[in-house]
């Protein structure tokens, strides 16, 4: 007898509100062909595909080529103050898309600046968002691992955080931080968003209960493989898709519980029809029970 493979989704999963506003204002522009979106709208190649074949143009937002058309829009990850300025010169009206969480950890950077702080920044170097809150700020440092971490001259630290930062990676940075400069005074404010702390928890209160997770997200999207190695960390193997289409069903063999998760830049539709074709190999080996 074939045992029957329960599919469990996550109780947070998907588009966080941020990426969701940023696609709800292209769908307002009536003339695509006229805007350039300044870099990667979001981290999902399918979404990147649907913008082109309506026609947006796009950027490489690391290039700072300034775009051709006259409208520029800056995406959810936000740029610096520095390059809105730049695009203006030139001349471009900017359609502003930035996360309002993305926006509060660029202000917390800047406050820590004014307080005398030497601003770290505890996320992944060169990420867009990363790149833009320290473009605004002197002497920087990004810190994306316990290796990144020294004991730094400033005797006043300030620690903000890309916004889809795991917190657990944050609060070991942190400790590393604290521990190499035990005479620093270090001010943190935490910068990481609801929504990544939401499906940080889901993920949590899923992984005891799984033998397989599915994540699904694109493969540039930094949230998407944090939830991948949060799984792998804990033991729990994790298959990382961007479709339906990507789904083994070899690596299904076997397993008797499967979670599905998805990053905040994932599609409603995407994750759904992910979700139908595990039913579907489910059914196949004698019957799928399903959860969340």
């Amino acid at each position: 007898m074939v045992e029957r493979m329960e599919i469990r989704r996550a109780d947070a999963m998907g588009m966080c509100f941020g990426v969701r506003d940023a696609l709800q204002a292209m769908d307002g522009i009536s003339a695509p062909s006229e805007v350039t979106v300044h870099g990667e709208l979001v981290h999902n190649g399918e979404v990147l595909r649907l913008l082109d074949r309506r026609g947006f143009r796009q950027s490489d937002e690391q290039a700072r080529a300034v775009p051709s058309t006259p409208s520029v829009l800056i995406t959810a990850h936000g740029v610096s103050e520095r390059e809105r300025e730049r695009l203006r010169a030139a001349g471009k009206r900017l359609i502003d898309t930035t996360c309002p969480l993305v926006q509060k950890a660029h202000d917390a950077a800047q406050q820590l600046q004014r307080e005398g702080r030497r601003v770290v920044v505890l996320g992944r170097a060169g990420h867009v968002e990363v790149r833009g809150i320290v473009e605004d700020l002197d002497d920087a440092l990004v810190v994306g691992s316990e290796r990144d971490v020294r004991q730094w001259p400033q005797a006043r630290l300030g620690v903000v955080c890309q916004t889809t930062t795991a917190t657990e990676r944050v609060a070991s940075l942190l400790a590393e931080i604290r521990r190499r400069n035990p005479g620093a005074d270090v001010r943190f404010v935490d910068t990481v968003c609801n929504p990544t702390k939401a499906r940080g928890a889901a993920l949590e209160a899923l992984l005891p209960v799984v033998d397989a997770l599915v994540v699904v997200g694109g493969r540039g999207s930094n949230n998407t493989r944090q939830l991948v190695a949060r799984a792998e960390a804990q033991g729990v193997p994790a298959l990382h898709v961007e479709s339906a289409a990507e789904l083994d069903e070899g690596w299904l063999a076997g397993r008797r519980a499967v979670g599905l998760t998805a990053g905040t830049s994932t599609l409603a539709a995407t994750i759904d029809a992910v979700h139908a074709r595990l039913l579907s190999v489910a059914e196949r080996r004698g019957g799928a029970r399903r959860s969340g």
